[in-house]
């Protein structure tokens, strides 16, 4: 990656006007997410279902911290996305610490981003608390997409605390846009959330196969 990126997160703001970056309201711009998604097997709706059952398990047991999101749910969801398989590969990016003040008590945190390929990216987010604000990585994960050096496809990210997941479009041109998904949140009842996540996974995995051929 040819973008420094700063030891905190830059505000999305500032991303915008820097880039002339536009977020598009109009729901076709980011259509991946909702269409043409691969259905799921029996065999890997059971294995997201212990997934959940792990993520609520480790609650019981604080700190939830960055290994053990990438450990019980990160890397488990992209073993079944294939994401482990050629063509892609997993790099670690430079982690990122975040750091917030809220009613006097500074917040921690730390945000990991992997290149699964050129045009697909995954951000963990770590807190010392049990839940970090996925929105703390979506100006960050959108500062490692425009740094793509390929910019000629559309790149796809899922940003993730571990309990929360959010999807990210970014179209370069001569006016950069962007786009997210609904969030996606283990907490909703009674479906199990993940099922969408890696349907979603794998949908943008042979999106970014095609485009990259």
């Amino acid at each position: 990656m040819v973008l420094t990126v700063q030891a905190s997160v830059i505000p999305i703001d500032q991303l915008e006007q820097q880039f002339s970056l536009v977020e598009v309201e109009d729901t076709q711009f980011f259509q991946e997410w909702q269409n043409n998604l691969p259905e799921l097997s029996d065999i890997e709706k059971q294995m997201l279902d212990k997934l959940k059952r792990g993520y609520f398990n480790l609650l019981k047991h604080p700190p939830l911290l960055e290994n053990a999101i990438r450990m019980a749910i990160i890397a488990p969801l992209l073993f079944l996305a294939d994401f482990y398989l050629f063509p892609f590969h997993i790099k670690a990016e430079k982690s990122v610490d975040i750091s917030t003040e809220d009613e006097g008590l500074i917040v921690e945190g730390r945000l990991d981003v992997l290149v699964l390929k050129q045009h697909l990216w995954v951000a963990v987010i770590e807190s010392k608390r049990a839940a970090y604000s996925i929105e703390a990585g979506l100006s960050q994960m959108l500062a490692y997409m425009l740094a793509n050096p390929h910019p000629e496809q559309p790149s796809f990210g899922m940003i993730s605390n571990g309990g929360s997941f959010l999807f990210v479009k970014l179209v370069q041109g001569q006016i950069p846009q962007y786009a997210t998904s609904s969030q996606f949140d283990l907490r909703r009842k009674p479906d199990n959330d993940l099922y969408s996540v890696l349907s979603i996974l794998k949908h943008l995995g042979e999106l970014t196969q095609t485009n990259s051929n």
